[in-house]
């Protein structure tokens, strides 16, 4: 495995031309050459890359996830992801992808609100599948972008490239909404398996879940997860998490003679007053007022 700290030595290992801007790189698919034996098959990155990418022919893994990229699907990677290829991957491919540092992003509003885009930690099966007009307005961005890229840098250069960022981030906010919304059969069936997971983990467990552990069984990422439950139930993971604790602890209250500390240990709280401090804020009373009110 080789980490790849800079976008000169990407472009070394790929074989490509002398990066025209230190800290942002766009490239058009089909022009790659992964075919180099320089080129790892396996890395990881210190910037972060969006890629739309289309009829590819092989995998891309990472975690323990292939993803098969025959459909056209918009990608995001963080620094840091463990990412492997297949050696054939882009074989009558093509698409754009996009490389750039978090440094490009320094003093500009997007320094801090890139870790609020959740898909950057979205796994590769997670990736976000276009109509025709949605890709079309994705490809416009990036031909803005790479527009900008062949340009001598002056002082509009970033605020060019960060305007077309946002517009790419927004669309891509909005479409992942819509593929949340309306892939109506796999995403009810993420919802069951959730919620049969989130009962299990209560039967089968002495601790609490995590929103993690929860995704991990889902063969999601704790991103995804969340981004979709918030959109199509108002909920996020956690909040699901805590009404079904506040659910379960309130039936024990009423149906049986348990002690407090009792109710919070079997549903996975090491401290009993951190329980009672979830469900006075959830439901506005204590659970020992709740037991005396509801008798």
């Amino acid at each position: 495995m080789v980490h790849i700290k800079t976008i000169h030595q990407l472009h070394k290992l790929a074989e490509l031309k002398e990066p025209k801007h230190p800290l942002f790189s766009i490239h058009r698919i089909e022009e790659l050459n992964l075919d180099s034996e320089s080129f790892p098959e396996k890395m990881t990155y210190d910037f972060f890359t969006v890629g739309l990418k289309k009829n590819l022919n092989g995998y891309i893994k990472y975690g323990r996830t292939n993803y098969d990229f025959q459909e056209g699907a918009l990608g995001f990677t963080a620094p840091f992801q463990l990412m492997e290829f297949s050696s054939d991957l882009i074989q009558n491919a093509n698409g754009w992808i996009l490389f750039f540092h978090k440094e490009l992003l320094n003093s500009t509003k997007f320094e801090k609100s890139i870790d609020e885009y959740g898909f950057f930690e979205y796994a590769v099966n997670e990736g976000l599948h276009l109509s025709k007009d949605e890709e079309k307005s994705i490809e416009d961005i990036f031909q803005n972008i790479e527009k900008e890229y062949q340009l001598p840098i002056d002082k509009y250069s970033k605020q060019v490239v960060l305007s077309n960022l946002e517009l790419l981030f927004t669309y891509s906010d909005r479409y992942y909404a819509r593929q949340f919304i309306v892939r109506n059969e796999v995403n009810s069936s993420i919802f069951s398996n959730f919620k049969a997971e989130l009962k299990s983990a209560f039967t089968d467990n002495s601790k609490l879940p995590t929103v993690e552990q929860l995704a991990e069984k889902l063969n999601l990422s704790a991103n995804y997860l969340s981004d979709f439950l918030k959109t199509t139930t108002g909920n996020s993971t956690i909040e699901h998490i805590h009404t079904y604790i506040i659910e379960k602890a309130q039936k024990e209250l009423i149906l049986s003679d348990k002690s407090i500390s009792e109710i919070a240990f079997e549903l996975g709280f090491e401290y009993p007053h951190y329980f009672s401090r979830l469900f006075k804020k959830k439901t506005g009373f204590t659970p020992t007022e709740y037991r005396l009110e509801s008798k």
